[in-house]
């Protein structure tokens, strides 16, 4: 298969469709394809696409990842980058890779 590419401020890029670009992200990873797809659209938070899929409430999420609900809460708006050390243990919570939150 041939892809296009694209140059975005001087720098290669390839376009590719978004349900082989999901196919690709799905690798080593539970999270059915809808979810995938909407993280890789990127207009939502992927903590909150995960939490929600995951079933778990922001505070369910915070006690899990030993953060507080207000900075998660941050977190998710974008209000604040959210640690390394905060991403790491909210990846664990829910069970995905670090490189998926960002």
């Amino acid at each position: 298969m041939t892809y296009d590419i694209i140059h975005v401020s001087g720098k290669p890029h390839f376009l590719i469709p978004v349900h082989e670009f999901t196919a690709m992200q799905s690798a080593g990873t539970d999270l059915p394809d809808d979810v995938l797809e909407q993280l890789s659209l990127g207009h939502i938070n992927p903590i909150k696409i995960i939490r929600k899929y995951r079933g778990m409430t922001q505070g369910d999420l915070a006690e899990a990842s030993g953060i507080s609900r207000p900075y998660l809460t941050e977190i998710e708006t974008g209000r604040k980058d959210g640690s390394i050390r905060a991403l790491k243990s909210i990846a664990a919570a829910l069970n995905v890779s670090l490189e998926i939150l960002t």
